[in-house]
């Protein structure tokens, strides 16, 4: 299949060029394309993601769009940062829908991010697909990120909204920046311990991309995590057997606050969020559960 990247030289991004470099033709979205480095064989398209240009015309060529665009959530969360990572979202989608619109073959399916902070951020919490969004500035985001993509399905474009869990994989992620303080045996859960920690293995992802990519009667959201949630208290246990280090020292709540403000909630609160629906449709997760996928990324 032609494949169109946008978001695609980003930590998901780049993992599926690796994966899907020899089966699909790649091409990828970028401001940078003279210096984008982009595996063997994949076409840079540059674009400015704020304006319709030359770049549209990928899309005439391309089977599946695959959308990742968006600044990263884990910084703090100012109101110029809030008006950020609501623009690299949502506007950026706005625009790709305009795309579609006026191309006279679009592509057959899109697959759209989404992330599984539109759920309610609470330890009682169990989502599944059925649960309805939540309020806040997260779930706020994720309506309105999917919303945004939601135009293309009158031009007959099959869309899967990815709803993302927190994405365990090397050299980036939640887990680089988690690996540092167990690694100096200063490690710990966050805050209570008690709040859900909904994973996912990198690999995981690419694979649940590929599996909505080829199968044609599947459309509509799904999440992107690990059939096995673990809490907080569970991850650091686990992720100090797989160190060998100590996970005994707890990152107190008002510590995080400190430091991220409003976007420490997401860590501190959490949900336990389930892929009901990838699983129903057959996909076989690569790595169901979390020790067994920190082996996997940390004993190389």
């Amino acid at each position: 299949m032609r494949v169109l990247i946008a978001g695609g030289t980003g930590f998901i991004g780049t993992a599926m060029l690796r994966e899907w470099a020899t089966q699909h033709t790649l091409a990828v979205l970028t401001r940078n394309p003279d210096s984008a480095q982009l595996p063997e064989g994949v076409q840079a398209v540059g674009w400015d993601a704020q304006t319709l240009g030359e770049w549209t015309r990928t899309l005439e060529d391309a089977d599946v769009l695959v959308n990742l665009v968006g600044e990263t959530i884990a910084q703090r969360w100012t109101p110029q940062v809030k008006r950020r990572l609501w623009d690299s979202r949502v506007k950026t989608t706005e625009l790709l829908g305009q795309a579609i619109q006026q191309v006279q073959t679009p592509p057959r399916v899109m697959l759209q991010a989404s992330a599984i902070g539109i759920y309610d951020q609470s330890p009682e919490a169990t989502c599944d697909e059925d649960c309805p969004p939540a309020s806040g500035f997260l779930a706020e985001l994720g309506k309105a990120w999917e919303a945004a993509a939601a135009p293309v399905q009158e031009r007959g474009v099959r869309l899967c909204y990815m709803r993302i869990g927190v994405v365990l994989g090397e050299g980036g992620g939640a887990l680089e920046r988690m690996l540092t303080p167990f690694k100096l045996g200063v490690g710990g859960p966050i805050g209570s311990g008690k709040q859900w920690l909904s994973w996912i293995h990198l690999q995981d992802v690419v694979g649940a991309a590929a599996f909505l990519m080829a199968r044609d009667d599947l459309a509509g959201a799904f999440n992107c995590t690990a059939p096995h949630p673990v809490t907080m208290q569970e991850f650091a246990k686990a992720l100090g057997k797989v160190l060998l280090r100590p996970a005994l020292l707890r990152a107190p709540a008002f510590a995080l606050r400190l430091m991220l403000g409003e976007a420490a909630d997401f860590l501190l609160q959490g949900s336990r969020v389930l892929p009901r629906r990838l699983l129903e449709a057959g996909y076989e997760f690569r790595y169901p559960t979390l020790e067994p996928a920190l082996r996997n990324l940390l004993e190389r």
